[in-house]
């Protein structure tokens, strides 16, 4: 345990009040952020536990010494505050290495572009068909430090882990789960190969007798299987694998000899890319030797996640679905190509320096879209994107503004049997706060809808 220092944490959101109020009563805390009061949410200061000092909207003062720094997920080493302070001699580190340190229990660790918190959660709800000592915590919502005073050596942990928590991570879970990895956070990272090198430390300090579990689909996972001495399982949806993989309309496992675990078409989660979040989660649970009816019990009942391809409502024969957690172009052809039956998608937002190249080809190409309404300031790089693909033969709508109108535009282009798609490609900030506000904002004006 950590106690009489002076703890610096950068970044005042929920990790880092996580981090502040976990070591506030044992040490003298300073809260560091880039945003003033006004910009940060106002609830965050009245959760806060402990007394801090606040350092807020302006520079650090240049001789301001601290023992630790605590790196919140947003905010990068290399940050030029960050440099000074550890100059004036502080030690960095996260909530994530803090965690990995301290934590007595069996962590799982869930990375990838998309389908992290699916994933988790799917292997959650698997393991507690077994145990009531298990937690799900990381990236999907709950700070780690927030149940560190509740785990013991029999606990599982099961944390999703984003880039930005594993960029300097130093040690690596248990059990890792390696998902689809392809482009995301270049608005942060500064390429593609440091978004996927910050991911390895998932793997790179595992030991022999610990298991990574790597999607063998995607090249830029398949070669974490090179970068750890762990027994390694490959996940498939296109061929067999020596872990699960789906065949004949069933998925089937090989851990434990051959199995049949599932019916697809028992499967209440639509698309490719869950089949491939199902299969890691399978993996894992067989690993721990959940019984495969357990799995399959899961398996039948999880109807998904807020926010991901999830099912708002259906009006006059036609299906709404949220996706507004899809912030990259691979997650939205992902969502396009989970329904068969013609659909009008609904994409666009702010900036996350994506390539659209292959969005484009596939909207291009895709018969089954009818219609698209493109939105926000990524619609023309979008448009250019269609553009040179080939174009696009059915309408595109631009003219809205705001969700009320990005609702009714859809609809006015839908008829019985269609679905209506929501999978925008992009972040959200140039019209709404996050995108979870833009997924609930999808939701309330889907349901006022007659």
């Amino acid at each position: 345990m950590i106690k009489g220092k002076r703890i610096a944490v950068f970044g005042f959101a929920k990790e880092g009040l996580s981090a502040a109020n976990y070591l506030g009563a044992e040490n003298f805390i300073s809260i560091i952020d880039e945003k003033t009061k006004d910009e940060l949410d106002k609830s965050i200061f009245r959760k806060l536990k402990n007394k801090a000092d606040f350092y807020l909207g302006r520079q650090l003062p240049k001789n301001l010494e601290v023992d630790i720094v605590i790196r919140s997920p947003g905010v990068r080493p290399d940050n030029l505050q960050i440099q000074q302070l550890i100059k004036n001699g502080a030690t960095l580190t996260s909530a994530t290495k803090i965690f990995f340190d301290q934590c007595p229990a069996t962590i799982i660790g869930v990375t990838g572009t998309k389908g992290k918190g699916t994933t988790s959660t799917l292997i959650y709800e698997m393991l507690k068909t077994r145990s009531d000592n298990v937690f799900l915590a990381g990236n999907i919502g709950t700070p780690a430090l927030d149940i560190l005073g509740q785990v013991n050596q029999k606990s599982i942990v099961v944390l999703e882990l984003s880039s930005f928590q594993l960029f300097d991570l130093h040690k690596s879970p248990h059990i890792a789960v390696v998902l689809m990895i392809t482009q995301e956070h270049l608005d942060w990272h500064t390429d593609v190969n440091e978004y996927v090198s910050a991911k390895e430390s998932i793997v790179a300090n595992q030991s022999s007798s610990d298991f990574a579990i790597i999607n063998q689909d995607f090249e830029s996972s398949k070669s974490y299987a090179n970068k750890t001495p762990a027994h390694v399982y490959f996940t498939s949806t296109k061929g067999e694998s020596n872990g699960v993989y789906v065949s004949g309309g069933f998925i089937k496992s090989k851990i434990a000899g051959s199995e049949k675990i599932c019916e697809i078409s028992e499967i209440l989660l639509p698309g490719t890319h869950n089949l491939q979040n199902i299969c890691a989660s399978a993996a894992t649970a067989k690993i721990l030797k959940v019984d495969n009816k357990n799995i399959a019990k899961i398996l039948k009942t999880f109807k998904g996640l807020i926010h991901r391809l999830q099912l708002v409502r259906e009006i006059a024969g036609v299906k709404y679905y949220n996706d507004s957690y899809a912030t990259t172009p691979e997650t939205t052809i992902a969502a396009i190509e989970a329904f068969t039956s013609p659909k009008i998608l609904i994409f666009g937002g702010s900036s996350k320096n994506s390539n659209f190249t292959e969005l484009g080809k596939k909207i291009s190409s895709d018969k089954t879209i009818k219609s698209i309404v493109l939105i926000g300031v990524e619609s023309a790089r979008i448009e250019e994107a269609i553009d040179k693909a080939g174009g696009f033969g059915g309408r595109i709508k631009r003219e809205a503004i705001n969700m009320q109108d990005i609702v009714a535009l859809a609809k006015s282009e839908a008829a019985g049997g269609d679905v209506v798609l929501f999978s925008p490609a992009c972040a959200s900030f140039d019209m709404f706060k996050n995108y979870q506000d833009r997924g609930e904002q999808f939701i309330k004006y889907v349901k006022l809808q007659k």
